[in-house]
């Protein structure tokens, strides 16, 4: 024993011994200090941190060398057995405070060998070992109130597909529009009685053989009566069968109308476009004799 431990008590120097025997090894100085102190004390220690090593080798630990943050707190929680006989909480040496939660804590009753303190000394450090190497990093917490959860990155909630609206007739026309090889056609209104004081134009897109009539002013119709027709003239088909675009409708409290259309064959040349008044229903050729508004491309 050195000289200043106390008589039946390892002091500061052996465990540090002992400690580094069961975790590390001796190196061969450190073994002749080792050797040159109390030969029944180191005897009685070293079997308690025997006891313990073994207890961390049955739980398949592989020694590892302590940060040296951990191994002064095993010193000083080992030391506080001595005067309270029960082990100190450990609390891990990488949390971010003082109130992380402890790694250890267990009672320790004194023995008649007057060991206990140091025997609990070996058992937190075996037990430190097993939080230190077992235990995974935390993630981080945001606490509110009286209550820890842990923290997450904000997400925007989802919207539902179908609570999205689609894009309407007028909101398309004017995307189409801004289209460089869109095609604009301005209709002229005829003599009929039914195309008096009417604007309207024509948008179509070649590509995706779509397009749309816009009118302003065009009469009401009754569907019962009679409908309004859209015709598409190709420059590659027979001037006489325009290709049919689809029948529409103007409601009484509409001023303002834009119509999709929808040709019934693929267009490969617009040429003219037109709108016919016909039956209900349309027709399947037209005879082209009540025609209220016409416009040519080009």
């Amino acid at each position: 024993m050195s000289e200043s431990g106390l008589r039946g008590r390892p002091d500061d120097a052996l465990v540090d011994l002992l400690v580094k025997q069961v975790t590390e090894g001796l190196s061969a100085a450190e073994q002749r200090e080792l050797d040159a102190m109390d030969g029944a004390l180191v005897t009685q220690e070293s079997q308690s941190f025997e006891r313990a090593a073994a207890a961390a080798t049955l739980a398949g630990i592989t020694p590892v060398e302590l940060p040296a943050a951990l191994r002064a707190q095993l010193q000083r929680q080992g030391e506080a057995q001595l005067a309270t006989g029960t082990v100190v909480a450990l609390r891990d040496p990488r949390a971010a405070s003082s109130a992380a939660a402890p790694v250890v804590a267990a009672p320790v009753t004194a023995s008649r060998s007057g060991t206990w303190g140091w025997l609990a000394a070996a058992a937190c450090l075996v037990l430190a070992v097993l939080g230190w190497v077992r235990s995974p990093p935390t993630a981080p917490t945001i606490a509110t109130n009286d209550t820890v959860a842990p923290s997450a990155v904000p997400t925007q909630p989802s919207v539902p597909p179908e609570s999205v609206a689609p894009p309407t007739p007028a909101e398309e026309r004017t995307a189409m529009l801004a289209q460089a090889d869109s095609i604009k056609v301005t209709l002229g209104a005829t003599k009929d009685p039914a195309a008096v004081g009417v604007t309207g134009d024509v948008v179509w897109d070649p590509a995706s053989q779509k397009g749309f009539v816009h009118f302003v002013g065009l009469a009401t119709n009754d569907p019962q009566v009679r409908q309004y027709q859209i015709w598409v003239f190709d420059g590659t088909r027979d001037k006489r069968y325009p290709v049919d675009g689809g029948v529409f409708d103007v409601p009484a409290d509409q001023s303002e109308v834009v119509i999709p259309i929808h040709a019934a064959l693929s267009i490969r040349q617009a040429k003219a476009f037109a709108i016919t008044v016909e039956k209900p229903g349309g027709v399947v050729v037209s005879g082209l004799g009540h025609v209220v508004a016409l416009g040519a491309v080009g």
